[in-house]
């Protein structure tokens, strides 16, 4: 196994079919790709009522691996174009990965495309 703590994983929570706005943002600051699943939401109605939305139990599950020094970058886009605030009222969590296996970096894929190309 690797030791890749040049990794974190973006979590992101959105209503049903705001998941092309994560993606766009993320992708446009440096993240390479994602992985969507569908998900149930429950909310506390106090919370809602606070806030000023409305909690709608169809939710997206956006997770994007991507490396630590472009995290903020990504995190800050993602929440811009889909945050609480937006259509999508995502919210956004990241964890740090402290083993994966399989993950190559961007470096490494560059140059072996130029030497391809």
């Amino acid at each position: 196994m690797e030791n890749n703590q040049q990794y974190e994983l973006i979590v992101t929570i959105v209503n049903k079919g705001a998941t092309d706005l994560v993606m766009n943002a993320a992708n446009k600051s440096g993240a390479r790709g994602g992985t969507i699943s569908v998900a149930r939401g429950t909310g506390n109605p106090e919370l809602a009522k606070h806030y000023g939305i409305v909690v709608q139990p169809e939710k997206e599950i956006v997770f994007i691996v991507v490396q630590k020094e472009v995290k903020d970058r990504v995190m800050k886009a993602i929440y811009e174009e889909a945050g609480i605030g937006t259509q999508g009222q995502g919210i956004l969590i990241s964890l740090p990965i402290t083993d994966a296996v399989g993950l190559t970096p961007v470096i490494t894929e560059e140059k072996k495309t130029e030497k391809e190309g």
